[in-house]
């Protein structure tokens, strides 16, 4: 074994032979794993609301209120799981999430009122936000271990893992209880977490060096700093600057995940079933995107990606807003999805360059925000407009997405 690492350590391919050990691929497949976890579960909880809503009497009002608390959770938690990350290492965290993540889906099932819901919610959206952090933390390390940019691979595998978990919720919805469902799901969540967690356990990531991180100039004072010296205030810019774009594209998101299927059926006159299919096309062609992100962040660079699916969010939405027709608003959600798919991972990934777990969480709070901020701003907009040009909005917000990925064009390397 001393044979194998001491071999292990001598094989080239970096800066005084150190290069991405061969547990590499282990620690991608498991983190893709948890990844895929994390999608498969928020949506198997998702298909399950209506249940939920009759189960707890809950009014349509008092439910939107008790789903704040996923999102109260989730945003709470964010900030406090970078710090988390930093002193217990993002592996460590990502796992412990896995866990609490599957036990915390449980528990809406047993509430009978909305004041039940929405706090055991509160526990969701803080496993669920944790664990966002946290592995994002752990792939944004991963990825400067490899030194290739394969972060939207990770977020396809959520993506995915949403398609599978809302697909087979809805074929057991019939059948099934939303307590035994609830309760599968957090067994299959309990075992996958026992699989691939020690895979990350093991390992430690390795810790990059964070070029906004380092004093500018070596002072008299410098010995007797600490390790992690904290962000300037321009680094600190351009952290939130990343938080903003994310935060663009996941108001896309959230706004075509709630209205998308409505100015199908309402403005278009399209049938139920074809409506539903509005938002499945956009999550398929986002889908598709992030697992050809790779490829296109190593043909095109980390701005030119930015900047390129902000432009075809932007024209694709606009095609889907003002589409007279089903057929051309499809292909223009479908467009849409292309676009957008690679924006929230790359500004993801770029904070936490700059700044580690708390840029991860800094940014990841303010895309999550958006996701929050889309659906009830579109609402308004529609009251006071028209739902067509509500949803114009989604692409104004890429477009700025765009614009502003130019503008932090010279934040990290590009």
């Amino acid at each position: 074994m001393p044979q194998l690492n001491k071999l292990r350590t001598a094989l080239p391919g970096g800066p005084g032979g150190d290069t991405a050990p061969p547990s590499s691929a282990r620690l991608r497949t498991a983190l893709t794993v948890f990844f895929a976890l994390d999608g498969f579960l928020f949506a198997g909880w998702v298909v399950r609301i209506p249940a939920i809503k009759q189960q707890t009497g809950a009014s349509a009002s008092t439910l939107g209120l008790a789903l704040l608390g996923v999102s109260a959770g989730a945003v709470i938690t964010m900030m406090l799981t970078g710090r988390l990350c930093r002193r217990y290492g993002s592996h460590a965290v990502t796992v412990v999430c896995g866990v609490l993540l599957p036990l915390s889906i449980a528990l809406p099932a047993q509430t009978h009122s909305a004041l039940s819901l929405g706090l055991v919610l509160l526990v969701f959206g803080a496993a669920y936000g944790g664990m966002n952090v946290a592995m994002n933390s752990a792939a944004v390390d991963l990825v400067a271990s490899l030194r290739r940019p394969v972060m939207p691979s990770f977020h396809a595998a959520f993506s995915l893992g949403g398609m599978v978990g809302a697909g087979l919720g809805g074929l057991v919805a019939g059948g099934l209880s939303a307590s035994t469902h609830l309760f599968l799901l957090a067994a299959i969540g309990l075992l996958v977490t026992a699989f691939a967690g020690p895979a990350l356990l093991r390992h430690r990531p390795a810790v990059q060096p964070r070029a906004a991180e380092a004093p500018t100039a070596p002072g008299p004072d410098a010995p007797r700093r600490k390790p992690r010296q904290r962000l300037d205030p321009r680094a600190r810019r351009i952290v939130l600057l990343f938080g903003v774009i994310a935060l663009c594209t996941a108001y896309g998101e959230g706004a075509l995940a709630d209205w998308g299927a409505l100015h199908l059926e309402q403005d278009l006159d399209a049938h139920p079933g074809l409506a539903a299919a509005g938002y499945a096309l956009f999550a398929l062609t986002m889908t598709i995107g992030r697992l050809t992100g790779t490829l296109l962040l190593e043909r095109l660079g980390q701005t030119r990606t930015l900047v390129l699916g902000g432009a075809v969010a932007a024209a694709g939405m606009l095609l889907g807003a003002l589409a007279p027709t089903v057929w051309l608003a499809l292909a223009g959600f479908a467009v849409t999805g292309l676009g957008l798919a690679n924006i929230f991972p790359v500004a993801v990934g770029r904070a936490g360059e700059l700044a580690g777990p708390s840029g991860v969480a800094a940014a990841s709070t303010l895309g999550y925000g958006g996701m929050l901020l889309g659906p009830p701003a579109i609402g308004f907009l529609a009251d006071w407009f028209s739902l067509p040009v509500a949803l114009t909005t989604v692409a104004l917000l890429a477009a700025a997405a765009a614009v502003l990925g130019y503008g932090a064009r010279n934040a990290t390397h590009a």
